[in-house]
Order: structure tokens, then sequence, then C-alpha cells
């Protein structure tokens, strides 16, 4: 189901749902994607959280997926606002899982927001993102000049996935598109985020393959939040679209049952 929800400027996010059989009072997950990405990403996690009694939900960031805004003026803390609004929109406080950029976006909402946990998925660490800029820069150097003059991140289907084949890459990267080029500056030269409110268990789950984000900075955050580490070799940077991608959400729905 696809329904919207309004960010803190009355602003009609996307936002799609799917709802277990039978509610047992699990908490609900909310799903953010990362760059150039929306909420069609978490297709198969929403679908199979909601199986397993989770109420699930995934938002599209203003200007992605199927929510307004204009993208090219968009910053962080504008999806920061998204992300609290809707989860302060949801019936119950919600488990916040982010991807990538999501992740960054969730560290920082849980500065404001009194989550019930929070789920880092492959994220852009604590820490600026330079590493990450250089590790384009190594694999596509006019990637890396693209993101510094300005332009997007082509989301190759190299940088996202390892096992997953041809067709189902490309239909993906297809719907993949560009960002905010104030955002991809500000990933690179962010602050990290003010201390969690109410102190939340944190999951990460990470690749060592990851072609986008290296692990040593993941490594880094997960020790910045007390986080339990889980990394999955031979999987791509979108852990949550690759050939495996139940490996990571069962690892996710496991933690949930123990650490709730």
């Amino acid at each position: 189901m696809t329904g919207h929800t309004e960010n803190s400027l009355g602003a009609s996010l996307e936002l799609q749902a799917r709802q277990p059989a039978v509610d047992e009072g699990r908490p609900p997950l909310l799903f953010v994607h990362g760059l150039g990405h929306g909420a069609w990403c978490w297709e198969h996690w929403l679908a199979a959280a909601a199986e397993a009694g989770h109420p699930a939900y995934a938002v599209s960031l203003r200007g992605h997926g199927g929510s307004p805004g204009r993208l090219r003026t968009a910053r962080l803390g504008q999806y920061v606002d998204d992300v609290v609004a809707t989860a302060e929109s949801l019936p119950r406080p919600p488990v916040l899982v982010g991807h990538s950029m999501g992740g960054l976006v969730v560290q920082q909402a849980l500065a404001r927001y009194a989550a019930r946990a929070a789920v880092l998925v492959a994220p852009i660490p604590a820490t600026p993102a330079v590493p990450s800029l250089l590790e384009i820069a190594r694999r596509h150097p006019l990637d890396a000049l693209r993101i510094v003059g300005g332009g997007s991140l082509p989301l190759r289907a190299e940088y996202l996935f390892r096992e997953l084949g041809d067709d189902d890459a490309r239909r993906h990267t297809d719907r993949c598109h560009g960002e905010s080029a104030i955002v991809q500056y500000q990933l690179l030269f962010h602050r990290p985020a003010g201390p969690p409110l109410g102190d939340p268990p944190v999951l990460v789950l990470a690749t060592p393959d990851d072609a986008l984000i290296p692990l040593r900075g993941i490594r880094a955050t997960a020790n910045r939040y007390g986080a339990t580490l889980e990394e999955f070799p031979g999987m791509g940077h979108d852990l949550m679209l690759d050939a495996r991608w139940r490996e990571p959400l069962d690892v996710m729905l496991g933690w949930l049952r123990t650490a709730l």
C-alpha cells in the first residue's frame, strides 16, 4: 500500500506501507533510503518485515520517488525533518532503518527523536565521507570530478551490487535518479550527529566488499554508537536489493527480537 504523510512544512511525502496479518504489538519499522533512491528500494524488506509481524513503512524523502520537493536545493537537515515528521505521524514509535545516506539521516534524526532502536545499513559514517569520494575516484575518476563539480553521482550497478543478475541490476539502477548537489557536499563535510535521545540500541549491517563506503568508517561508526556490527562478505552496497538480501534482513529481525 502506498499512501502519503506530511513533513514539517505540510508537504505530502510518499509513504509505502505493509501491515502484518495480525498486529501483535511488535514495533513498527521506518525505512529511509539512500542517495538517489526512493521508498521503492525497500520492496523486499517491507514485505518480509510485515510477514514477520512488524508494521513496515518506507518514506521517500523530498524530491525522491513519489515525493514532491525541489531536489536541487534540498539540504541534509530537511531530510532529517522528513524522517522525524514521518516517525511522529506513525501510530507507535518506530525503529529507524537507514541505508547509506539514509543511515546518516537516521544518525541525525536520533539526536532529535527518541526512536525505539536504529539500524544503519551500509551507512555514511558519522565522520565526513571523504574516503568514499577517494574510493569513487579510484574506480571512476570522472565520477568523482562530477561530484566535485556539482553533478550527481551516477549510480552504476558496479557501485551497488556484487551478486545480482544483470537484468535485475539494470531494473534497479534505471529507477535511481540524481541527488542534491548541496547534500552531496554535506556528506563530504558534515559533523558527527549529537548523542541519541533515550540511548536506543543500534545495529549496523555492512559488507567488506562495499564499492562506495570503506568498511573502516562504518566500523568506527558502530563503535561510536556501541552498536552490534554484522558483516556480509560478497554482497554489494545495496544490501536490501542484492541477491542475498534476505540474509541481512533475517539478522536484523533476529536482533530486534532480542534487543527490544
